[in-house]
């Protein structure tokens, strides 16, 4: 009996892998971001990339005014610009999250507040966990529809 009650839990086993392992369709091909970002007193343009893990970034950093500087966390990256002279900078955003870049050459009184952000996405790890959340729900809620459980006392 508990051999055949297990046995109906098998397709849910194969969606789970299925969940885990198989290509996930909506997920962008890898793609090379050509963007030009000047800094001023004290602010990065644009303050916020936004890119898919994967993608290759060709960054130009262009100085408006002083001598300014790009530091990004969590990666290799830092680059001194001045007016008049851009820098390219070229990378693979290969780390899913949030990553802060900021100005890495004392540039006024503001200096500090100098900052922007790199958002890597899209999370498939997350998309993969909610997905097999709803294989597990629709395998239990199965089991209990099929196998209701008995009253004690009754065979």
């Amino acid at each position: 009996m508990m051999s055949k009650r297990l046995l109906s839990l098998w397709p849910f086993a194969g969606l789970a892998l299925l969940v885990l392992l198989g290509p996930i369709p909506f997920a962008a091909s890898p793609v090379t971001h050509e963007i030009t970002m000047t800094a001023t007193q004290f602010a990065f343009d644009p303050p916020v990339l936004r890119v898919n893990r994967g993608d290759r970034i060709r960054l130009t950093l262009q100085a408006a005014d002083v001598v300014h500087g790009f530091y990004l966390d969590g990666h290799d990256i830092s680059v001194r610009f001045e007016p008049g002279i851009a820098q390219q900078v070229e990378f693979v955003a290969d780390q899913v999250g949030k990553f802060r870049y900021r100005c890495s050459v004392s540039c006024g009184t503001l200096h500090p507040f100098m900052v922007g952000e790199l958002v890597v996405g899209p999370n498939l790890v997350l998309l993969r966990a909610m997905g097999l959340m709803l294989v597990a729900l629709a395998a239990t809620l199965f089991y209990l529809w099929r196998f209701p459980p008995r009253e004690p006392g009754h065979s």
